[in-house]
């Protein structure tokens, strides 16, 4: 039985692995003329491809009439386009299209009030149509249109907009989750764009930080410390070393979720709890360490008990907070897969280590370790 040293550079490349953004598709649908059902009341528009395949066509009269057309790849589903105050989607307002199951185009503006179905309301909304001119959506080419023509009381400039897309065909008016977002801030007098108020960055810093302290370098500090104390004293040092270094990246996905929960406000209750009951067991194990009593002395016995269920409690409840946390995030398959992945080798190599070590300690008298 042995500590294998190429265990740790394994946990590091599969954590690594598991937070690798995935690089974006290269599209410009601004070549491709608009269906000839669009290109008389849309006709002199500025273009840009705004996000994946999403393209944004756009012009604003002198009263401050805003005429858009979105465009993107379609086979099935709903397409929408919001107006935000800040960013966010809750307080929102979007014109969403799609094609019904019987071939007829809907398009409605909805009311974003909340983040469940129910709370996203059709028919309502505050963007004003402009009158003369319906809301139009068009299936052509395996690509939606959404057409629409919103009054302003001011020139709009640089303005907060959501892209989104689901994959379900609405029914009753009904939007299902979305497959995939973006928020940005577009400026609809240069045609600039740039990161929205979502804080995308910070989010999957919260997450990565809280995999790579929580969930990789702590249980990795826990295994030396129980499985290699042959080598003494260098398990000691090892130990409290990584442990130290997971404590200062976990408090720093900590700090991380406390900022994206100011700019969020995201009602995460139950995530968020969590959190702090891991600090706290994590603030009790940095402590431990400096009121540790003697071998010898009549304490000890007790220090290790609190000592080793401490930390047993916070690496199950650090492993539950972060697949918790990745569901709500809807962080995607790879951060699924990826950690998934990171925690079955933590478990299957806890697993052999330990018949192992109850394996080398069952002809002995003495009995095994209690850490």
């Amino acid at each position: 039985m042995g500590c294998d040293s190429s265990l740790l550079l394994l946990f590091l490349c599969v954590a690594a692995a598991a937070i690798v953004a995935v690089n974006a598709q290269t599209y410009d649908g601004c070549d491709n003329e608009l269906p000839s059902e669009l290109a008389g009341n849309y006709s002199g528009l500025d273009c840009r491809t705004v996000w994946n395949t999403f393209v944004l066509r756009y012009s604003q009269s002198k009263d401050h009439e805003l005429s858009i057309v979105v465009s993107t790849v379609y086979t099935t589903g709903w397409v929408g386009m919001g107006f935000s105050k800040d960013g966010l989607m809750v307080g929102s307002s979007a014109m969403v299209g799609w094609m019904g199951k019987t071939g007829l185009h809907h398009i409605k503006q909805f009311l974003l009030k909340g983040q469940t179905s129910s709370q996203v309301v059709a028919n309502e909304g505050n963007l004003l149509m402009a009158t003369g001119s319906e809301p139009k959506v068009v299936v052509d080419q395996a690509k939606i249109y959404l057409a629409f023509k919103a009054k302003f009381s001011e020139k709009v400039t640089r303005q907060q907009i959501l892209f989104a897309f689901g994959s379900s065909i609405p029914v009753d008016n009904k939007l299902t989750k979305h497959t995939d977002k973006m928020s940005m801030a577009f400026d609809f007098s240069t045609g600039s764009t740039e990161a929205g108020a979502y804080p995308h960055n910070l989010k999957r810093s919260h997450g990565a930080l809280a995999i790579f302290g929580w969930g990789v370098l702590a249980p990795i500090g826990a295994i030396i410390a129980r499985y290699c104390k042959r080598w003494d004293p260098m398990w000691f040092y090892l130990h409290v070393g990584i442990q130290f270094v997971a404590f200062i990246i976990g408090l720093a996905a900590v700090v991380a979720g406390v900022a994206l929960y100011n700019k969020l406000h995201a009602n995460l209750a139950a995530h968020r709890g969590l959190g702090i009951f891991i600090l706290v067991l994590g603030i009790l194990q940095i402590l431990s360490f400096f009121l540790r009593p003697n071998k010898e002395a009549k304490l000890r016995k007790y220090w290790n008990w609190f000592h080793h269920w401490v930390g047993r409690l916070t690496l199950f409840f650090a492993a539950v907070n972060i697949v918790y946390g990745i569901h709500v995030a809807e962080a995607g398959t790879s951060w699924k897969a990826g950690y998934g992945f990171v925690l079955s080798v933590i478990l299957l190599t806890t697993i052999v280590l330990e018949t192992l070590l109850w394996t080398r300690w069952s002809g002995k008298t003495v009995d095994p370790p209690t850490y």
